[in-house]
């Protein structure tokens, strides 16, 4: 959001002397007064643009209008920001071949779509003695779907589950 106090204007602006630039305008150096009345004979404010050169610049334009459209910029600027979505697919550490086909095929729909995949396998129980399979079947689904993405963290174990991260190969 855009504060309205991020730039002086008209009466708030305190300098003696200023560089008045804008449309409809003799660009130069004014008494603060003078360009005031310039401004205002325009029905327009005077912005302090670059509050630090010596005279600081003003520009006389509608103060609410400069807002309106910087506002808009940001907003366009946000609409084109990718969103990082990120789908997870669980597997237990005894999954079967069928199974392993069925998540296999959603992993790769996820990662066309542009989708982030956090693979993780799940451990219940004393199931966690089998890590190694845990490990095992989720670097298989890294090496299948290396066409359509890569492995962006290698499978860690963190608590009862192993995780893995797959990234989206660009187009």
């Amino acid at each position: 959001m855009v504060q309205e106090d991020q730039h002086k204007i008209n009466s708030k602006i305190r300098a003696e002397e200023v560089r008045l630039v804008g449309d409809n305008v003799e660009i130069g150096v004014y008494p603060t007064k003078q360009a005031l009345s310039i401004a205002d004979e325009q029905g327009l404010d005077l912005v302090e643009i670059s509050p630090n050169a010596k005279p600081p610049v003003c520009k006389v334009m509608d103060y609410k209008k400069f807002l309106y459209e910087q506002k808009k910029r940001d907003k366009a600027l946000k609409s084109k920001a990718t969103k990082v979505v990120v789908k997870e697919i669980r597997f237990g550490p005894q999954t079967d071949d069928h199974d392993y086909e069925f998540k296999k095929k959603h992993a790769e729909k996820f990662l066309k779509d542009g989708a982030k995949l956090k693979a993780f396998v799940f451990f219940k129980g004393r199931s966690i003695v089998f890590k190694e399979q845990g490990q095992i079947l989720l670097l298989r689904l890294a090496q299948d779907l290396e066409e359509y993405g890569k492995v962006e963290q290698m499978p860690k174990l963190e608590g009862k589950r192993m995780i893995m991260f797959i990234a989206p190969k660009k187009k």
